[in-house]
Protein backbone atom coordinates (compact mmCIF):
# COMPACT_ATOMS: atom_id res chain seq x y z
CA UNK A 1 0.00 0.00 0.00
CA UNK A 2 1.24 3.53 -0.84
CA UNK A 3 2.70 5.31 2.20
CA UNK A 4 0.61 8.47 1.74
CA UNK A 5 -2.55 6.44 1.25
CA UNK A 6 -1.80 4.35 4.35
CA UNK A 7 -1.35 7.42 6.58
CA UNK A 8 -4.45 9.14 5.15
CA UNK A 9 -6.55 6.03 5.77
CA UNK A 10 -5.29 5.80 9.37
CA UNK A 11 -6.19 9.45 9.94
CA UNK A 12 -9.68 8.87 8.52
CA UNK A 13 -10.56 5.97 10.79
CA UNK A 14 -8.39 6.58 13.85
CA UNK A 15 -9.75 8.24 16.99
CA UNK A 16 -8.90 11.94 17.25
CA UNK A 17 -7.91 13.70 20.46
CA UNK A 18 -10.83 16.10 20.02
CA UNK A 19 -14.22 14.49 19.50
CA UNK A 20 -15.41 17.55 17.56
CA UNK A 21 -13.10 16.61 14.68
CA UNK A 22 -14.93 13.29 14.25
CA UNK A 23 -18.27 15.11 14.32
CA UNK A 24 -17.19 17.69 11.72
CA UNK A 25 -15.75 14.96 9.47
CA UNK A 26 -19.02 13.05 9.77
CA UNK A 27 -21.03 16.18 8.91
CA UNK A 28 -18.79 16.81 5.88
CA UNK A 29 -19.28 13.24 4.70
CA UNK A 30 -23.06 13.46 5.17
CA UNK A 31 -23.17 16.75 3.25
CA UNK A 32 -21.48 15.12 0.28
CA UNK A 33 -23.71 12.04 0.67
CA UNK A 34 -26.93 14.08 0.62
CA UNK A 35 -25.80 16.05 -2.44
CA UNK A 36 -24.85 12.79 -4.21
CA UNK A 37 -28.18 11.21 -3.31
CA UNK A 38 -30.03 14.26 -4.66
CA UNK A 39 -28.10 14.03 -7.94
CA UNK A 40 -28.94 10.33 -8.37
CA UNK A 41 -32.64 10.87 -7.66
CA UNK A 42 -33.04 14.04 -9.73
CA UNK A 43 -31.24 12.76 -12.84
CA UNK A 44 -33.10 9.44 -12.60
CA UNK A 45 -36.47 11.24 -12.53
CA UNK A 46 -35.50 13.19 -15.67
CA UNK A 47 -34.52 9.87 -17.27
CA UNK A 48 -37.85 8.42 -16.24
CA UNK A 49 -39.81 11.22 -17.92
CA UNK A 50 -37.68 10.95 -21.05
CA UNK A 51 -38.21 7.18 -21.27
CA UNK A 52 -41.93 7.67 -20.60
CA UNK A 53 -42.28 10.19 -23.45
CA UNK A 54 -40.23 7.98 -25.77
CA UNK A 55 -42.52 5.04 -24.98
CA UNK A 56 -45.62 7.09 -25.77
CA UNK A 57 -44.27 8.20 -29.13
CA UNK A 58 -43.37 4.64 -30.08
CA UNK A 59 -47.02 3.74 -30.70
CA UNK A 60 -47.44 6.44 -33.35
CA UNK A 61 -44.05 7.47 -34.68
CA UNK A 62 -42.26 5.17 -37.15
CA UNK A 63 -38.94 3.55 -36.40
CA UNK A 64 -37.40 5.59 -39.23
CA UNK A 65 -38.87 8.48 -41.18
CA UNK A 66 -37.53 9.48 -44.60
CA UNK A 67 -38.38 12.90 -46.04
CA UNK A 68 -37.00 15.31 -48.62
CA UNK A 69 -34.13 17.51 -47.47
CA UNK A 70 -35.59 20.28 -49.64
CA UNK A 71 -39.16 20.50 -50.86
CA UNK A 72 -42.48 19.26 -49.57
CA UNK A 73 -43.44 16.25 -51.69
CA UNK A 74 -41.75 13.72 -53.95
CA UNK A 75 -42.95 11.32 -56.63
CA UNK A 76 -44.06 8.06 -55.05
CA UNK A 77 -42.22 6.17 -57.81
CA UNK A 78 -38.98 8.14 -57.40
CA UNK A 79 -36.08 5.89 -58.39
CA UNK A 80 -34.32 6.29 -55.05
CA UNK A 81 -37.52 5.44 -53.13
CA UNK A 82 -38.25 2.46 -55.39
CA UNK A 83 -34.75 1.14 -54.61
CA UNK A 84 -35.37 1.75 -50.91
CA UNK A 85 -38.65 -0.21 -50.98
CA UNK A 86 -36.69 -3.26 -52.18
CA UNK A 87 -33.97 -2.95 -49.51
CA UNK A 88 -33.60 -6.32 -47.72
CA UNK A 89 -33.11 -4.60 -44.34
CA UNK A 90 -36.65 -3.19 -44.39
CA UNK A 91 -39.65 -5.16 -43.14
CA UNK A 92 -42.39 -2.52 -43.64
CA UNK A 93 -42.27 0.34 -46.18
CA UNK A 94 -45.15 2.83 -45.77
CA UNK A 95 -45.57 5.86 -48.08
CA UNK A 96 -47.28 8.83 -46.40
CA UNK A 97 -48.83 12.12 -47.48
CA UNK A 98 -49.35 14.60 -44.64
CA UNK A 99 -50.78 18.12 -44.78
CA UNK A 100 -53.25 20.44 -43.09
CA UNK A 101 -56.96 20.68 -43.84
CA UNK A 102 -60.18 22.05 -42.36
CA UNK A 103 -62.72 19.76 -40.67
CA UNK A 104 -66.33 20.89 -40.43
CA UNK A 105 -68.80 19.00 -38.23
CA UNK A 106 -72.21 20.27 -37.13
CA UNK A 107 -71.21 23.91 -36.93
CA UNK A 108 -67.76 23.22 -35.47
CA UNK A 109 -64.60 23.66 -37.51
CA UNK A 110 -61.01 22.80 -36.67
CA UNK A 111 -57.76 22.96 -38.64
CA UNK A 112 -56.18 19.50 -38.47
CA UNK A 113 -53.36 17.46 -39.92
CA UNK A 114 -54.54 14.78 -42.34
CA UNK A 115 -52.14 11.86 -42.41
CA UNK A 116 -52.74 9.61 -45.40
CA UNK A 117 -50.98 6.28 -45.05
CA UNK A 118 -50.66 3.02 -46.93
CA UNK A 119 -52.69 -0.01 -45.85
CA UNK A 120 -49.67 -1.53 -44.06
CA UNK A 121 -49.41 1.39 -41.59
CA UNK A 122 -50.53 -0.75 -38.64
CA UNK A 123 -47.75 -3.26 -39.39
CA UNK A 124 -45.01 -0.63 -38.96
CA UNK A 125 -46.37 0.99 -35.77
CA UNK A 126 -48.20 -0.02 -32.59
CA UNK A 127 -51.33 1.95 -33.52
CA UNK A 128 -53.54 -1.03 -32.63
CA UNK A 129 -52.48 -0.70 -28.97
CA UNK A 130 -53.75 2.88 -28.60
CA UNK A 131 -57.20 2.54 -30.16
CA UNK A 132 -60.41 3.01 -28.16
CA UNK A 133 -63.89 2.02 -29.30
CA UNK A 134 -65.89 -0.93 -30.59
CA UNK A 135 -64.65 -0.77 -34.18
CA UNK A 136 -61.28 -1.61 -35.72
CA UNK A 137 -58.44 0.17 -37.50
CA UNK A 138 -59.67 0.51 -41.09
CA UNK A 139 -58.73 3.07 -43.74
CA UNK A 140 -61.17 2.31 -46.55
CA UNK A 141 -63.74 -0.23 -47.74
CA UNK A 142 -65.19 -0.24 -51.26
CA UNK A 143 -66.08 3.40 -51.96
CA UNK A 144 -66.00 4.50 -48.32
CA UNK A 145 -63.04 6.32 -46.80
CA UNK A 146 -62.50 6.13 -43.04
CA UNK A 147 -60.76 8.53 -40.69
CA UNK A 148 -59.28 7.56 -37.32
CA UNK A 149 -59.48 10.69 -35.17
CA UNK A 150 -57.34 11.70 -32.18
CA UNK A 151 -59.32 11.48 -28.94
CA UNK A 152 -58.94 15.18 -28.03
CA UNK A 153 -59.88 16.24 -31.56
CA UNK A 154 -63.00 14.06 -31.34
CA UNK A 155 -63.93 15.88 -28.12
CA UNK A 156 -63.43 19.28 -29.77
CA UNK A 157 -65.78 18.24 -32.58
CA UNK A 158 -68.34 16.83 -30.15
CA UNK A 159 -67.80 13.25 -31.36
CA UNK A 160 -67.57 9.93 -29.57
CA UNK A 161 -65.53 6.92 -30.59
CA UNK A 162 -68.05 6.51 -33.40
CA UNK A 163 -69.97 9.19 -35.33
CA UNK A 164 -72.95 8.56 -37.64
CA UNK A 165 -72.50 11.60 -39.88
CA UNK A 166 -69.33 11.78 -41.99
CA UNK A 167 -66.67 14.44 -41.36
CA UNK A 168 -66.56 17.19 -43.99
CA UNK A 169 -62.94 17.79 -45.01
CA UNK A 170 -61.77 20.85 -46.96
CA UNK A 171 -58.29 21.58 -48.36
CA UNK A 172 -57.20 24.45 -50.62
CA UNK A 173 -56.53 23.51 -54.21
CA UNK A 174 -52.79 23.71 -54.92
CA UNK A 175 -51.66 26.79 -56.83
CA UNK A 176 -55.06 28.54 -56.83
CA UNK A 177 -56.03 31.86 -55.30
CA UNK A 178 -59.21 32.06 -53.25
CA UNK A 179 -62.22 33.04 -55.34
CA UNK A 180 -63.92 35.67 -53.19
CA UNK A 181 -67.16 35.35 -55.17
CA UNK A 182 -67.34 31.62 -54.50
CA UNK A 183 -64.73 30.64 -51.85
CA UNK A 184 -65.74 26.96 -51.76
CA UNK A 185 -64.72 26.56 -55.40
CA UNK A 186 -61.11 27.12 -54.33
CA UNK A 187 -61.19 24.11 -52.00
CA UNK A 188 -61.20 20.37 -52.54
CA UNK A 189 -63.92 18.69 -50.51
CA UNK A 190 -64.38 15.09 -49.37
CA UNK A 191 -65.90 13.05 -46.55
CA UNK A 192 -64.54 10.64 -43.97
CA UNK A 193 -66.62 7.95 -42.27
CA UNK A 194 -66.07 6.62 -38.75
CA UNK A 195 -64.40 3.19 -38.32
CA UNK A 196 -65.72 3.11 -34.72
CA UNK A 197 -62.39 3.87 -33.01
CA UNK A 198 -60.27 6.85 -31.99
CA UNK A 199 -56.59 6.85 -31.00
CA UNK A 200 -54.88 8.25 -27.91
CA UNK A 201 -51.12 8.83 -27.86
CA UNK A 202 -51.50 10.93 -24.67
CA UNK A 203 -49.70 13.79 -26.38
CA UNK A 204 -51.73 16.84 -27.43
CA UNK A 205 -49.61 17.25 -30.56
CA UNK A 206 -51.23 14.09 -31.92
CA UNK A 207 -54.46 13.61 -29.99
CA UNK A 208 -55.84 17.07 -30.79
CA UNK A 209 -54.54 17.52 -34.33
CA UNK A 210 -54.31 14.28 -36.31
CA UNK A 211 -56.69 12.27 -38.45
CA UNK A 212 -55.31 9.08 -39.98
CA UNK A 213 -56.82 8.02 -43.29
CA UNK A 214 -55.84 6.28 -46.52
CA UNK A 215 -53.06 7.53 -48.78
CA UNK A 216 -55.40 7.69 -51.77
CA UNK A 217 -57.86 9.93 -49.91
CA UNK A 218 -55.09 12.36 -48.91
CA UNK A 219 -53.69 12.48 -52.46
CA UNK A 220 -57.11 13.34 -53.90
CA UNK A 221 -57.90 15.86 -51.15
CA UNK A 222 -54.63 17.77 -51.54
CA UNK A 223 -54.42 17.38 -55.32
CA UNK A 224 -51.16 15.43 -55.01
CA UNK A 225 -51.93 12.30 -57.02
CA UNK A 226 -48.90 10.06 -57.24
CA UNK A 227 -46.93 12.10 -54.70
CA UNK A 228 -45.94 11.57 -51.05
CA UNK A 229 -44.47 13.78 -48.32
CA UNK A 230 -42.44 11.10 -46.52
CA UNK A 231 -41.87 7.40 -46.07
CA UNK A 232 -42.12 5.50 -42.79
CA UNK A 233 -39.93 2.45 -42.37
CA UNK A 234 -39.73 -0.46 -39.96
CA UNK A 235 -36.52 -2.49 -40.03
CA UNK A 236 -36.30 -6.23 -39.66
CA UNK A 237 -35.94 -7.43 -36.08
CA UNK A 238 -32.40 -8.73 -36.72
CA UNK A 239 -31.20 -5.34 -38.08
CA UNK A 240 -29.84 -2.74 -35.66
CA UNK A 241 -31.17 0.79 -35.87
CA UNK A 242 -27.77 2.35 -36.53
CA UNK A 243 -26.93 -0.13 -39.28
CA UNK A 244 -30.31 0.43 -40.93
CA UNK A 245 -29.99 4.23 -40.80
CA UNK A 246 -26.50 4.12 -42.28
CA UNK A 247 -27.51 1.83 -45.15
CA UNK A 248 -30.66 3.84 -45.97
CA UNK A 249 -28.69 7.09 -46.00
CA UNK A 250 -26.19 5.49 -48.37
CA UNK A 251 -28.98 4.34 -50.70
CA UNK A 252 -30.84 7.67 -50.76
CA UNK A 253 -27.99 10.14 -50.79
CA UNK A 254 -28.18 13.80 -49.69
CA UNK A 255 -31.63 14.46 -51.23
CA UNK A 256 -33.36 12.78 -48.29
CA UNK A 257 -33.11 12.98 -44.50
CA UNK A 258 -33.43 9.87 -42.31
CA UNK A 259 -34.68 10.35 -38.74
CA UNK A 260 -35.19 7.90 -35.90
CA UNK A 261 -37.88 8.42 -33.24
CA UNK A 262 -35.71 10.65 -31.07
CA UNK A 263 -34.71 12.82 -34.03
CA UNK A 264 -38.37 13.13 -35.09
CA UNK A 265 -39.10 14.66 -31.67
CA UNK A 266 -35.80 16.50 -31.36
CA UNK A 267 -37.34 19.70 -29.91
CA UNK A 268 -38.99 17.88 -27.00
CA UNK A 269 -35.95 15.78 -26.12
CA UNK A 270 -33.61 18.78 -26.50
CA UNK A 271 -35.66 20.69 -23.92
CA UNK A 272 -35.59 17.70 -21.57
CA UNK A 273 -31.81 17.38 -21.97
CA UNK A 274 -31.33 21.10 -21.26
CA UNK A 275 -33.51 20.87 -18.13
CA UNK A 276 -31.55 17.84 -16.96
CA UNK A 277 -28.22 19.60 -17.58
CA UNK A 278 -29.30 22.74 -15.69
CA UNK A 279 -30.44 20.61 -12.75
CA UNK A 280 -27.08 18.84 -12.83
CA UNK A 281 -25.25 22.22 -12.68
CA UNK A 282 -27.34 23.43 -9.72
CA UNK A 283 -26.75 20.19 -7.82
CA UNK A 284 -23.02 20.36 -8.62
CA UNK A 285 -22.94 23.85 -7.07
CA UNK A 286 -24.69 22.50 -3.97
CA UNK A 287 -22.13 19.69 -3.88
CA UNK A 288 -19.34 22.27 -4.07
CA UNK A 289 -20.79 24.12 -1.06
CA UNK A 290 -21.07 20.84 0.85
CA UNK A 291 -17.45 20.01 -0.01
CA UNK A 292 -16.24 23.22 1.67
CA UNK A 293 -17.16 21.60 4.99
CA UNK A 294 -14.32 19.17 4.36
CA UNK A 295 -11.87 22.09 4.59
CA UNK A 296 -12.94 22.76 8.17
CA UNK A 297 -12.46 19.16 9.22
CA UNK A 298 -9.06 18.97 7.49
CA UNK A 299 -7.81 22.18 9.13
CA UNK A 300 -8.75 20.85 12.58
CA UNK A 301 -7.16 17.51 11.72
CA UNK A 302 -3.92 19.28 10.74
CA UNK A 303 -3.82 21.09 14.06
CA UNK A 304 -4.54 17.83 15.90
CA UNK A 305 -1.79 15.96 14.02
CA UNK A 306 1.00 18.55 14.27
CA UNK A 307 3.22 16.26 16.29
CA UNK A 308 2.63 13.39 13.85
CA UNK A 309 3.60 15.66 10.96
CA UNK A 310 6.84 16.66 12.70
CA UNK A 311 7.61 12.97 13.25
CA UNK A 312 6.95 12.23 9.55
CA UNK A 313 9.23 15.10 8.55
CA UNK A 314 12.02 13.80 10.78
CA UNK A 315 11.60 10.46 9.00
CA UNK A 316 12.19 12.15 5.63
CA UNK A 317 8.68 13.15 4.52
CA UNK A 318 8.67 16.27 2.33
CA UNK A 319 6.15 19.12 2.38
CA UNK A 320 4.63 17.67 -0.81
CA UNK A 321 4.17 14.33 0.92
CA UNK A 322 2.38 16.02 3.84
CA UNK A 323 0.10 17.89 1.39
CA UNK A 324 -0.64 14.65 -0.47
CA UNK A 325 -1.64 12.92 2.78
CA UNK A 326 -4.25 15.54 3.65
CA UNK A 327 -5.41 15.84 0.03
CA UNK A 328 -5.99 12.09 0.08
CA UNK A 329 -7.85 12.47 3.35
CA UNK A 330 -10.19 14.98 1.71
CA UNK A 331 -10.71 12.73 -1.33
CA UNK A 332 -11.48 9.77 0.96
CA UNK A 333 -14.15 11.79 2.75
CA UNK A 334 -15.61 12.76 -0.64
CA UNK A 335 -15.47 9.17 -1.87
CA UNK A 336 -17.11 7.82 1.28
CA UNK A 337 -19.86 10.43 1.03
CA UNK A 338 -20.33 9.72 -2.68
CA UNK A 339 -20.67 5.96 -2.14
CA UNK A 340 -23.10 6.37 0.76
CA UNK A 341 -25.13 8.98 -1.14
CA UNK A 342 -25.33 6.98 -4.36
CA UNK A 343 -26.36 3.83 -2.50
CA UNK A 344 -29.07 5.80 -0.70
CA UNK A 345 -30.15 7.38 -4.01
CA UNK A 346 -30.34 4.01 -5.75
CA UNK A 347 -32.35 2.62 -2.84
CA UNK A 348 -34.80 5.54 -3.08
CA UNK A 349 -35.10 5.07 -6.86
CA UNK A 350 -35.85 1.37 -6.36
CA UNK A 351 -38.47 2.20 -3.74
CA UNK A 352 -40.06 4.78 -6.05
CA UNK A 353 -40.16 2.29 -8.93
CA UNK A 354 -41.58 -0.47 -6.72
CA UNK A 355 -43.95 1.35 -4.39
CA UNK A 356 -44.52 4.75 -6.04
CA UNK A 357 -43.65 6.71 -2.89
CA UNK A 358 -44.13 10.13 -4.52
CA UNK A 359 -47.37 10.37 -6.52
CA UNK A 360 -48.14 12.74 -9.37
CA UNK A 361 -51.45 13.87 -7.86
CA UNK A 362 -54.36 12.97 -5.63
CA UNK A 363 -56.95 12.40 -8.36
CA UNK A 364 -56.77 9.21 -10.38
CA UNK A 365 -56.72 9.52 -14.14
CA UNK A 366 -55.37 13.09 -14.30
CA UNK A 367 -51.88 11.94 -15.24
CA UNK A 368 -50.38 9.34 -17.57
CA UNK A 369 -48.69 7.64 -14.61
CA UNK A 370 -49.69 7.64 -10.94
CA UNK A 371 -46.19 8.19 -9.53
CA UNK A 372 -43.08 10.01 -10.71
CA UNK A 373 -41.29 7.76 -13.21
CA UNK A 374 -37.70 6.82 -12.38
CA UNK A 375 -35.04 5.31 -14.62
CA UNK A 376 -31.43 4.83 -13.46
CA UNK A 377 -28.87 5.08 -16.27
CA UNK A 378 -25.41 3.64 -15.54
CA UNK A 379 -23.60 6.54 -17.23
CA UNK A 380 -25.32 8.97 -14.87
CA UNK A 381 -23.91 7.06 -11.90
CA UNK A 382 -20.43 7.24 -13.44
CA UNK A 383 -20.89 10.98 -14.10
CA UNK A 384 -21.99 11.61 -10.50
CA UNK A 385 -19.03 9.68 -9.08
CA UNK A 386 -16.55 11.55 -11.30
CA UNK A 387 -18.22 14.88 -10.42
CA UNK A 388 -18.06 14.25 -6.67
CA UNK A 389 -14.40 13.24 -6.83
CA UNK A 390 -13.47 16.18 -9.08
CA UNK A 391 -15.34 18.73 -6.93
CA UNK A 392 -13.93 17.24 -3.72
CA UNK A 393 -10.40 17.35 -5.09
CA UNK A 394 -10.67 20.92 -6.40
CA UNK A 395 -12.37 22.15 -3.23
CA UNK A 396 -9.55 21.01 -0.90
CA UNK A 397 -6.44 21.26 -3.09
CA UNK A 398 -5.56 24.93 -2.56
CA UNK A 399 -6.84 25.18 1.05
CA UNK A 400 -4.74 22.14 2.05
CA UNK A 401 -1.69 23.63 0.37
CA UNK A 402 -2.23 26.94 2.14
CA UNK A 403 -3.01 25.41 5.54
CA UNK A 404 -0.08 23.00 5.45
CA UNK A 405 2.25 25.94 4.82
CA UNK A 406 0.80 28.04 7.66
CA UNK A 407 -0.33 25.51 10.28
CA UNK A 408 2.31 22.77 10.09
Amino acid sequence: MNFEHFIARRYLFSKKSHHAINIISGISMMGVAIASMAMVCTLSVFNGFQDLVAGLFTAFDPQLRISLAEGKTAEADDEALKALSKCPLIEVYTPVLEDQALVYQEGRQVVVTIKGVDDNFSEGTDIEHILYGDGSFCLHADVLEYGVVGIQLAAQLGLGTSFPDPLQIYAPKPGERVNMANPLSSFNHDELQSPGVVFQVKQAKYDSNYIITSLGFAQRLFGQQGRISNVEVKLRDDVSLQKGKKEIRRLLGPRFTVQDRYEQQEDIFRIMRVEKFISYLFLTFILLVASFNIIGSLSMLMIDKRQDVQTLRSMGATDQTICNIFNLEGRMISMAGAVLGMLAGLLLCWAQQTFGLVSMGKNDGNFIVEAYPVSVHPWDIVLILVTVLAVGTLAVWYPVKYLSRNLL
